[in-house]
């Protein structure tokens, strides 16, 4: 309680609103939220706000980034790698490439950052104190709030039900490195095998889940692992396309010359349609659900996108209480402004953006779309924990997700 106490009376030089200095803090479920258009920070628990702050984002030249973040590292004094060695003390890192919280001397309330979110000293202090690593910080510029979500296609706690089924694959990393140790990889396969045992998990940890649209890299691992099973040699299925993996596939189309009249791509729609329907496959997936804990790849496996020529758009979800005996989860979620370029929706077959739905609401219409094998939904759920996240998303993991984060979406 004194803790508590104290947390609140240094909160109230800095802050324009806190609660009662009694408040209780969860910090699993806590939440960030800062608007770049107010140039303010709200932490959240829940639907509750525990405290403000003024802030500073990036002056033009060095814009903040938009996007969902989540505290990388944390360091009560740090020195930027960047600019001159300047001092960014109760430093909380939010990308491997520059972008932190931290305290400064200069918070005017307008952008005037190298991209970093600056706090004043007593509020930076504070929140430092009662993160953890791994609280998701949202960046937008219009203020965003979450809000309760109650939705079928939302991750419920069960106990996953052995066998859980693998692909005949070799277990491989997912997106970023884990230590060496192989990750499993979840395939919609007919006839799978080995069977892997699966007991609740040991690790209650909250996860990190993202759900978005394939890439050529899980077209690729697709092909090769039918292709094997087909008897068309391609090697390890990695993603990588390899002198093995073009034999292979110049082989397969050699053998089918109607089917591929015209296609002169050697990856394309068309050869994966060919090569799920070859395996007895049936319709290629489009979408795929990946699982992070400890900023570490756990699983992924393939789902499928309804409409997959209109924009998801962005959304976010926190998992704020959960309820295994009686099978209940409570959600929170905010959807994000991600206006697409042209380039980034030819690429992604995308003809038209979410906002040209009529009916609903954003959120609802991009959950209504997605299907989740029952497997997976069952395994997700055994893994569930309060401060757990889901994000959805058209455009992928990007290139600040890594090694050591979680699911990084960048929206402008």
């Amino acid at each position: 309680m004194f803790s508590r106490f104290v947390f609140g009376l240094g909160l109230l030089s800095a802050t324009a609103l806190v609660n009662h200095p009694a408040f209780a803090v969860d910090a699993p479920t806590l939440q960030i939220f800062v608007s770049k258009d107010k140039q303010s920070l709200v932490v959240y628990d829940g639907t509750e706000v525990i405290a403000t702050s003024k802030v500073s984002t990036g002056k033009a030249g060095h814009t903040t980034p938009n996007g969902i973040f989540s505290v990388l590292e944390k360091k009560k004094y740090h020195e930027s790698n960047l600019y001159s060695a300047a001092p960014m003390p109760w430093m909380q890192r939010l990308t491997w490439s520059g972008i932190a919280l931290h305290e400064s001397n200069s918070v005017p309330r307008y952008p005037a950052s190298h991209g970093c979110v600056r706090m004043p000293p007593a509020f930076a202090k504070q929140l430092y104190r009662i993160t953890d690593l791994s609280v998701p910080v949202i960046i937008s510029d219009a203020e965003v709030a979450p809000e309760p979500i109650a939705h079928p296609n939302l991750f419920r706690p069960d106990l996953p039900e052995p066998p859980l089924l693998l692909s005949d694959a070799e277990l491989r990393p997912a997106i970023g490195e884990n230590r060496g140790e192989p990750v499993q990889l979840a395939m919609n396969s007919a006839a799978p095998s080995p069977v892997a045992q699966v007991a609740a998990p040991e690790n209650t940890d909250p996860i990190r889940i993202l759900i978005t649209r394939r890439t050529e890299r899980e077209t690729v691992i697709d092909i090769q692992t039918y292709l094997n099973q087909l008897g068309f040699s391609t090697g390890t299925p990695d993603g990588l396309v390899g002198t093995a993996t073009i034999q292979a596939i110049n082989t397969f189309k050699a053998l089918r010359p109607a089917q591929f009249k015209g296609d002169k791509a050697l990856v394309s729609e068309t050869l994966l349609r060919e090569v799920y329907a070859a395996a007895g496959k049936g319709e290629p997936p489009n979408g795929i659900i990946m699982v992070r804990q400890d900023f570490m790849p756990v699983f992924e496996a393939p789902l499928t996108i309804d409409n997959p020529r209109q924009a998801l758009g962005t959304h976010f979800f926190a998992l704020h209480a959960v309820d295994a005996k009686n099978g209940k989860a409570d959600w929170l979620g905010v959807t994000l402004k991600n206006d697409l370029s042209r380039q980034a929706m030819k690429r992604l077959g995308i003809v038209a953006n979410e906002s040209s739905i009529v009916t609903g609401t954003p959120i609802a219409n991009a959950l209504d779309r997605i299907t989740i094998p029952d497997e997976i939904r069952r395994r997700i759920g055994g893994m569930l924990a309060a401060g757990s996240t889901l994000t959805i998303s058209d455009t992928g993991i990007g290139p600040e997700t890594g090694a050591g984060t979680d699911f990084i979406t960048i929206t402008r």
